[in-house]
C-alpha cells in the first residue's frame, strides 16, 4: 500500500495555519485527514497543563506525530497544523519529527506572516494574547528544511492552498 503524504503545517500563532487547512480541505480531488496541536493539546486536562504544561505538551505533540505516522501508513493524507518548537521538554523536537516520520512522505511547509501582523491578528482574534506569536517565533526550531514557503500577508488562505496543491503535488 502506497503510504499517504504528510504535510507539516509550521507557522507561529495566527500565521494563518488553520485558515489554510479549511481551505485545504474544500480540495475536491485531494483528501486530508486533521492532525493539530490544539486538538492533540485538548486531550490533557485543564488542571494537568496548569500544573506543568510544557511536559504534557510535548508528551501530546509526539503523539500527535505517531497519529500522523498511523493515517500515512494507511495510505491517508495528512495535514499537521503545528509549530515546530526547542524547549527542554521537547528537544530535539524538529529531529523527533523526522526520526518518527523518517519512512512517510513528509513535506514542511513554512506559513510565513509578519509578526506585528500576527499581532494584529491576535488582537482581533481575542482568543490569543497580543505577544504570542513572537514569544512562539522565539521558541521556533532553526534550520528547518522547508518543501515551501506561503505567504499569508501577502495571498489569501485559498491561494495559499492552491499553491501548496500544485507545488506538493
Amino acid at each position: 500500500m502506497e503510504k499517504g503524504r504528510i504535510i507539516f503545517l509550521n507557522g507561529v500563532t495566527s500565521s494563518g495555519k488553520t485558515s489554510i487547512v479549511e481551505a485545504l480541505q474544500e480540495q475536491e480531488d485531494i483528501f486530508f485527514y486533521v492532525v493539530a496541536n490544539d486538538l492533540f493539546q485538548e486531550m490533557v486536562g485543564e488542571n494537568y497543563l496548569r500544573k506543568d504544561y510544557w511536559k504534557y505538551l510535548s508528551e501530546v505533540i509526539i503523539m500527535m506525530y505517531h497519529t500522523a505516522k498511523l493515517y500515512s501508513d494507511m495510505g491517508k493524507n495528512v495535514l499537521i497544523d503545528g509549530i515546530l518548537v526547542e524547549r527542554e521538554e521537547i528537544k530535539p523536537h524538529y529531529h523527533q519529527l523526522l526520526e518518527i516520520l523518517k519512512d512517510n512522505p513528509l513535506d514542511i511547509v513554512e506559513v510565513y506572516c509578519p509578526l506585528d501582523i500576527c499581532r494584529q491578528r491576535n488582537i482581533i482574534r481575542g482568543d490569543r494574547y497580543e505577544t504570542q506569536s513572537q514569544e512562539q517565533y522565539d521558541l521556533m526550531a532553526k534550520n528547518i528544511r522547508y518543501s515551501m514557503k506561503v505567504d499569508t500577508s501577502i495571498y489569501s488562505s485559498e491561494e495559499c492552498a492552491k499553491q501548496m496543491i500544485k507545488g506538493l503535488f
